[in-house]
């Protein structure tokens, strides 16, 4: 672990017209890579890579679900280690911003909210409501500390704490916001606060109090929105705090990218009217596992793995156009290092053939547990993301509804699939043909992070009607793959899979692939149609047909020397056996 408190102290206030380091005025340059998001082995390079750019500030989130999975627990090791992330970038001699939410947005699950809070229909959302102000003061003791001893006051890094998120663009409870500023200056951060919206109707004012510092979060038309950021904050630094320059995508959708040269020109004039900035994304990273979240605006549409962004830094954290054209600008305006970023090795190619394969549903999950009454709601499991199986033994078979499906529900009567209903597509009702054993693998796509539909509840809404009786004493069980364990036992019980043969889903399906020791690597899956794939037990994130993502980036220190496990989760079927490991990143057509 690195020495936190090796630098002697120093002070960052705000000025009249700047932010001011030591008495010295001081342009902040950062960058926004969240720590959550990459392998915590590859912080130090992707950090040096954004000091090479010619930044000197990190900007990251925290995001609370993460670091507290269930309720009393809050988790700082491996990949959530942000103590250690915050003195990587002290000990590349570059400063940070720490944004803790507790609502961060950031295509994340919930919006960085953890689902177990909101189990309890009392507690607010975003609100002065008691039970949510409980649950914040909670989560803020356990992790500011973290920062405190990381403040520049401190000899750390730390130069500046935000305040929320983006809040007036969903409310203005001011109350709310006192809370926080009292509770984090409680806890001891001293650097300034501030807050960040879009410089947009009464957003900025909403979202603030008098003494927050307020930025602007834009990707186009900066000199307009930082003259209308100076309308409202007639003194102190400009500061664009999300500078966006790419996007994300949704599944089903096209690989969103900006002109490197035009997203430049915007910089340059950003940086031209004297203000500091983030650039948001400068390496986005990864939504592994089940993290990524949705939007919901009339139409569910759930975040694809990959958070590339078409940020400077691409996934895999290689220098792209973009981050050369940026480079340009900055050194402009600034001093930057002659040293550039290696350009990126090819990847090892090769095939991968599954070798055994055991049925998703017979292998079983968690424990069941028969929920009495109503059609239950997928957290009375204890588990807040991924795969749940509803069960229930049906006496005739004709029309089942549901109120909604949140997200999507595939159907088996006695084994043998019946059909899929989607929240996307606005689903609510199949024919089940007969009588028998009804199971409904219901997948959780991903929790939506902006507006008014954050910390609802997921599975089968009800009340569920069979033919207008409406059906009650379920079974459930969350499909925990935390661990492949009783999969693999059960996977290798089961017989080996022929050469010439395809995969049925819902399954799981295990092979090995040799390596001479880490290194990138990128799974493509032709011939495969939904779910998650795993590399030695880490859960990549989802895969599905439909694009745009082609390709799931491995990063490189999952590899090992030897054997190595490459594990896939198919919900419908495979037409192949094998998978391919590929040269480069494949992330679907752009709109171009």
């Amino acid at each position: 672990m690195l020495e936190p408190h090796a630098a002697a102290a120093d002070t960052f206030i705000i000025g009249e017209q700047d932010f001011l380091l030591n008495g010295e005025p001081f342009r902040i340059l950062s960058g926004a890579i969240h720590y959550f998001r990459v392998h915590p082995d590859l912080w130090a390079d992707r950090i040096r890579k954004a000091r090479l750019m010619g930044l000197n500030t990190i900007e990251t989130y925290v995001p609370w679900n993460e670091h507290s999975p269930v309720p009393g627990r809050f988790d700082t090791a491996g990949d959530l280690d942000l103590g250690h992330f915050l003195d990587l970038v002290a000990a590349e001699g570059m400063r940070a911003i720490v944004r803790p939410g507790p609502f961060i947005c950031a295509e994340w699950d919930n919006g960085g909210l953890p689902a177990w809070l909101f189990t309890d229909p009392t507690i607010g959302v975003r609100s002065s409501e008691p039970g949510y102000l409980a649950a914040v003061g909670s989560f803020f003791e356990a992790l500011l500390p973290i920062v405190v001893t990381r403040q520049i006051t401190h000899g750390g890094p730390v130069i500046l704490v935000q305040i929320e998120n983006e809040y007036g663009a969903y409310g203005s409870d001011k109350v709310y916001l006192r809370h926080l500023v009292d509770l984090t200056k409680r806890l001891g951060i001293d650097v300034p606060l501030f807050s960040c919206d879009q410089p947009f109707r009464t957003m900025v004012e909403d979202g603030s109090l008098p003494e927050l510092h307020k930025t602007g979060t834009f990707g186009s038309r900066s000199v307009e929105r930082l003259a209308f950021l100076r309308e409202r904050q007639p003194t102190g630094p400009l500061m664009c705090a999300e500078f966006w320059n790419g996007w994300f995508d949704n599944w089903g959708t096209h690989h969103h990218t900006t002109d490197a040269a035009d997203s430049a020109a915007e910089l340059d004039a950003l940086l031209s009217a004297g203000a500091s900035v983030n650039i948001y994304m400068f390496h986005g990273g990864t939504n592994f596992g089940f993290t990524n979240g949705a939007n919901d605006k009339g139409i569910y549409e759930p975040t694809i793995t990959s958070y590339d962004y078409d940020a400077p830094l691409s996934e895999d954290g290689q220098p792209t156009a973009k981050y050369f054209a940026f480079r340009d600008v900055i050194a402009k305006h600034f001093p930057v290092t002659s040293d550039v970023p290696p350009e990126r090795p090819v990847a090892e190619t090769a095939a991968v053939t599954v070798s055994h394969y055991v049925p998703l549903l017979s292998a079983g999950g968690t424990p069941t547990t028969r929920v009495p009454g109503a059609v239950p709601r997928v957290e009375v499991t204890g588990q807040y993301r991924g795969f749940y199986l509803y069960e229930t033994t049906l006496d005739q078979g004709g029309v089942l509804s549901f109120d909604e499906i949140r997200d999507r529900a595939q159907f088996f009567l006695d084994g043998a699939p019946v059909g899929v209903l989607s929240r996307e597509l606005g689903e609510r009702s199949i024919v089940i043909p007969a009588a028998g054993h009804l199971q409904i693998l219901l997948e959780d796509q991903g929790r939506v992070n902006y507006g008014q539909r954050i910390g609802e509840a997921k599975g089968l809404m009800g009340p569920a009607i069979l033919n207008g009786t409406e059906l009650l004493n379920w079974d459930l069980q969350a499909m925990g793959l935390g661990s492949l364990d009783k999969y693999r036992e059960a996977a290798q019980d089961s017989v080996a899979v022929g050469v010439s043969e395809a995969i049925p889903g819902p399954s799981v399906s295990f092979g090995t692939f040799q390596a001479d020791g880490p290194g990138d690597r990128f799974l493509r899956l032709d011939g495969w149609t939904k779910g998650n794939a795993f590399v030695n037990g880490f859960n990549l994130g989802r895969y599905w047909s439909r694009g745009p993502q082609r390709t799931l980036y491995v990063p490189g220190p999952l590899i090992r020397t030897g054997d190595n496990e490459l594990a896939i989760l198919e919900l419908h079927g495979s037409s192949t056996t094998d998978i391919r490991f590929v040269a480069g990143p494949d992330l679907g057509p752009d709109e171009k």
